[in-house]
């Protein structure tokens, strides 16, 4: 795989129409400096808003992939975002004078062939892979969707389809190297759907610039000359021009694969994998993907980048069973002894949960004067033991680490259940309950040996070290 990002030697441009909306449509791609990633422009609208390219901005994946920034819209990103991806192109600005990119041909080829003919220029800066070294998945029991991301030290993508529909079957397709196999075998599939819901989607007015020329249709259904014509009239074309084929698709149209269909399911999923923002290290393996479970499978992987987005900065060296060790705990948070009071964080789910390890010794300050004679660690201390494990779990993500500070605003329902010996570890646990911007409440949790020493509910804020 690539080491250095790159972008595009000079811009260029297509012209066509949108699938969904039916509105014409240039679309003009042109470099970008490192670490700008895909950005799309609206120049037919005021002041040229700026939607990027990022899961967050995702607002509808009805039939495609929308996405939104400040109520402006782009629409059916993915094949567009795959030519891109595919190309393994980090940096581009993609102008557009309408609401959806040009259909074309319904698959990402003319725009892959379009970037490369306008060249590709490395950068200085490095890739900013994504590496997946855990399980990460999604699934959805009610549609039978799945879709997983298992370590691996290259990108691999293996898309299994099933539509419980005979004119279809099973079909899987897989992709083995982007370099090699992105533009002959996955590029040129086209979108496609079943003549059973031609009829619906135009009824929903979303294929307004659909036409035989830019879908496949497979045949699911019989239908009579009449309905053939009343179905063009409904997609605005002549109404001789569409009959029934004896090769499973509408008017013989001929698939460029035998399992085109799969092949174009990988590659709306590589479209909207773009949209994390990053190239993705792993291995995937997907069955029945479709733009929601799509989107909500990014959302996964986001979650999994963001929650080590601090191990990236601050634990340099890996250790098995190790989020955090001691040297990355006091780069994040400012205590020190005596007050520092973990030595480890040993699980970690972004916004959901946080456990350390606090090993107590006989060597600790606090012995001293509690209860000389008979030690016992101090319950306050262990509320602030859990309150900076809960710090760390407020602070991952916070793009000025350095510069902000977690202050706790308030401690409820404390309660001490056994004390807390020399030679005890303390198991602490910290469970997000509520977030509202930087304000957050978590449920705190300490055990020794797994039984409950002390719990307690805490709220805290981040703010800036100056305020």
């Amino acid at each position: 795989m690539l080491i250095h990002q790159r972008t595009l030697q000079k811009e260029v441009s297509l012209q066509g129409t949108g699938l969904h909306t039916g509105k014409p449509c240039t679309i003009t791609f042109k470099p970008a400096p490192a670490n700008y990633g895909y950005l799309f422009v609206r120049t037919d609208l005021e002041n040229t808003p700026e939607i990027p390219a990022l899961i967050d901005n995702v607002v509808d994946v009805l039939r495609g992939t929308t996405i939104a920034c400040n109520g402006v819209k782009v629409h059916t990103t993915e094949h567009v975002l795959a030519a891109l991806y595919g190309l393994q192109i980090d940096n581009c600005c993609i102008e557009m004078n309408g609401p959806e990119p040009p259909v074309m041909d319904g698959s990402s080829l003319p725009f892959a062939e379009a970037l490369l003919g306008a060249g590709f220029e490395e950068q200085e800066e490095p890739k900013n892979y994504l590496v997946i070294d855990e399980t990460v998945e999604y699934h959805d029991t009610e549609n039978q969707v799945d879709i997983v991301a298992l370590p691996l030290d290259s990108f691999r993508m293996t898309v299994m389809v099933d539509y419980k529909n005979p004119a279809l079957g099973s079909q899987h397709s897989g992709l083995f190297d982007l370099q090699q196999e992105f533009m002959k075998d996955f590029a040129p599939s086209r979108t496609f759907c079943f003549l059973s819901e031609v009829e619906t989607l135009a009824n929903q007015g979303i294929i307004k610039g659909g036409d035989i020329d830019n879908a496949v249709v497979i045949v699911d259904k019989t239908m009579q000359a009449r309905e053939l014509g009343s179905l063009a009239e409904k997609l605005d074309i002549e109404a001789d021009a569409l009959r029934i084929g004896d090769n499973g698709i509408l008017n013989n149209r001929e698939l460029r694969y035998r399992n085109e269909p799969a092949r174009h399911k990988l590659l709306d999923l590589l479209g909207d994998m773009a949209l994390l923002g990053m190239p993705v290290k792993a291995q995937v393996l997907a069955a029945r993907p479709g733009h929601a479970s799509n989107v909500e499978f990014v959302k996964q992987l986001k979650k999994y980048a963001d929650r080590n987005k601090l191990a990236r900065q601050y634990q340099h060296e890996k250790k098995a069973g190790v989020v955090f060790d001691i040297n990355a705990i006091q780069n994040i948070l400012p205590h020190r002894y005596p007050f520092l009071l973990i030595d480890k964080i040993v699980e970690f789910k972004l916004d959901e949960k946080i456990v350390s390890i606090k090993n107590v010794t006989m060597n600790e300050p606090f012995f001293q004067g509690h209860f000389p004679g008979n030690p016992i660690m101090p319950g306050v201390l262990i509320l602030e033991a859990m309150a900076q494990t809960g710090g760390i779990m407020m602070l991952n993500g916070n793009e000025n680490i350095k510069e902000s500070v977690v202050y706790f605003m308030g401690i409820d329902k404390a309660r001490f259940r056994k004390p807390v010996l020399p030679g005890d570890t303390l198991v602490i646990e910290a469970v997000m309950t509520n977030k509202r911007r930087t304000v957050c409440q978590f449920d705190g949790k300490a055990f020794v040996r797994g039984e409950l020493v002390c719990e307690a509910s805490l709220m805290a804020t981040v703010v800036a070290k100056n305020k």
